[in-house]
C-alpha cells in the first residue's frame, strides 16, 4: 500500500508537458500545385501544432490527379512511415462504414484541400440541400443502385438534368473516393438511372453585340462599368477572371488572365487553359485606357479595385450600379456570363461556324464544353447552309 502511495505522489509531481501527447491518426489533405501533388498535415514544432506540406510526386500519366488510387496510396504510405508513428495502418482501411461520418471526416476535408473555394461552396450547398437527408443513417454496404436510382428519380419534377446532374457528381464522386481509399469495391452510382423525365431547362440568356453595344453606351459615363462590360461583351472573360485582373496584367498588344477572385479569396483561374492571353481589340482597349488614366496611371494594383486595395465583389456593382442605370434606359439585364456566351457565340458565327475560334476565346481545353454550354443558336450558320445548299443546287 506504501508503494501505490509513494507512486501515485510520483505521478502528481510529473508535470504534464513532460507526459507524451498520444498522437492522432491523421489522414493527410492531398492537393496539385504547379503540375505537382502535395499531402498536407500537422506536426509539433516547439510544443505547438503546425501544418506543413511533402510533395508526393509530380503529375503525369501514372498520377493523374489528386484522388487517383495511384496518388493516394502515395499519400497514405507517408502518412503511415513518417506521420502516424503509432503503427497505425492506411487510412482507407480504417474508415466508417457510415456514409454521412465519411463525408465529414474523410470527403469534405478532401475537397477542401484539393478543390477551389467556389467548387467547394458548390458542393457543401448539393450535400445540405439534397445529400444530407438523403444518406442519413445510410452504410456504404448497403446503398446500392435502386436507392440512387429512386433518389434521383424523386428529384426530376422539381429539378432540370442539370441539377440533377449536379447531385449525382458529387454523389459519385463521394462513392468513388470510398472505393479509392478502401470503404467498398464498386461504386453503386455507376448503376443508377434517371427514368423520369426532368423538369425542362430554362434558356440561357445570351447578348449579342448589338446589345453588348448598346449596354456599353448606356453606361457611357462610368467607364470602370463600361470596361466590366466590354471585358465581358467582347473578350468573354469571366466574372471572376474580370475581378482578378490587375494592372501588370495589361500590355499594348494583350491582356493575361492569371488568376481569378471569388467572393473575395484569390486564386488561378478555374482550369489550367483558362490561364492564356488574348488580344487587346480597340473595343476594348479605348475604355481601358480611359479607366487607367482616370486611375492615375497605376502600375500594380487590381484594375477594380476597393478601398482597401482588394478586388471589388461585381455582385454589388452589378445590383447597385449596372441594374439601374440599364433599368433606366429599358436595357434588359441578363447577367455577366450571358456577355460571355454572346462573345463566344460571335466568335464562331462571325468565323463562318469555326468552332475552333470560339474555344480558343473561351480557352476551353475540350471543343465540346464551348458547344454545350456557351454557343448559342443565332440562325446565322443556319442562312450561310441554305445560301451554300441554294448555290450549289444552281450550279447543277
Amino acid at each position: 500500500m506504501l508503494l501505490v502511495l509513494l507512486l501515485d505522489s510520483i505521478d502528481s509531481m510529473t508535470p504534464k508537458r513532460l507526459i507524451p501527447r498520444k498522437q492522432k491518426r491523421q489522414l493527410g489533405s492531398v492537393y496539385e500545385r504547379c503540375d505537382s501533388f502535395f499531402v498536407r498535415y500537422y506536426t509539433r514544432v516547439d510544443g505547438r501544432s503546425k501544418q506543413v506540406s511533402k510533395l508526393l510526386c509530380r503529375r503525369d500519366a501514372k498520377h493523374p490527379a489528386v484522388d487517383a488510387d495511384s496518388v493516394l496510396a502515395l499519400r497514405d504510405r507517408f502518412m503511415l512511415d513518417h506521420v502516424n508513428a503509432n503503427g497505425a495502418k492506411p487510412s482507407h482501411r480504417v474508415h466508417s462504414d457510415d456514409i454521412g461520418e465519411f463525408w465529414s471526416s474523410v470527403y469534405e476535408p478532401f475537397i477542401v484541400g484539393s478543390k477551389k473555394p467556389s467548387t467547394v461552396a458548390g458542393y457543401r450547398q448539393i450535400w445540405n440541400a439534397h445529400l444530407r437527408a438523403h444518406l442519413a443513417g445510410k452504410t456504404f454496404s448497403e446503398y446500392k443502385p435502386h436507392v440512387g436510382t429512386a433518389f434521383l428519380n424523386s428529384l426530376a419534377r422539381d429539378h432540370n438534368r442539370n441539377t440533377i446532374n449536379h447531385i449525382r457528381a458529387l454523389l459519385s464522386g463521394l462513392f468513388t473516393h470510398a472505393v479509392a481509399v478502401g470503404v467498398l469495391d464498386v461504386n453503386p452510382v455507376h448503376s443508377v438511372k434517371l427514368l423520369v423525365k426532368p423538369k425542362p431547362m430554362k434558356k440561357v440568356g445570351f447578348y449579342t453585340l448589338e446589345e453588348a453595344e448598346d449596354i456599353v453606351s448606356a453606361l457611357v459615363e462610368h467607364v470602370d462599368l463600361q470596361v466590366v462590360m466590354v471585358l465581358s461583351c467582347f473578350l468573354g472573360l469571366r466574372p471572376g477572371e474580370i475581378q482578378g485582373l490587375e494592372w501588370g496584367d495589361i500590355d499594348g498588344a494583350a491582356i493575361h488572365i492569371r488568376r481569378s477572385v471569388w467572393r473575395g479569396i484569390v486564386g488561378t483561374p478555374k482550369t489550367e487553359d483558362a490561364v492564356g492571353s488574348l488580344p487587346l481589340i480597340d473595343a476594348v482597349r479605348v475604355p481601358l485606357t480611359l479607366w487607367f488614366e482616370k486611375c492615375g496611371k497605376p502600375t500594380r494594383g487590381f484594375v477594380f479595385q476597393t478601398q482597401g486595395g482588394g478586388p471589388v465583389e461585381l455582385r454589388d456593382w452589378v445590383t447597385r450600379r449596372i441594374r439601374p442605370i440599364l433599368k433606366t434606359k429599358g436595357i434588359a439585364w441578363k447577367g455577366l456570363y450571358s456577355g460571355r456566351r454572346g462573345a463566344i457565340t460571335a466568335a464562331i458565327d462571325l468565323t463562318g461556324g469555326n468552332i475552333a475560334a470560339g474555344q480558343e476565346l473561351a480557352r476551353h481545353k475540350d471543343m465540346t464544353v464551348t458547344l454545350r454550354n456557351y454557343k448559342q443558336v443565332t440562325g446565322v450558320n443556319l442562312k450561310a447552309g441554305l445560301d451554300a445548299i441554294s448555290s450549289r443546287l444552281l450550279k447543277a
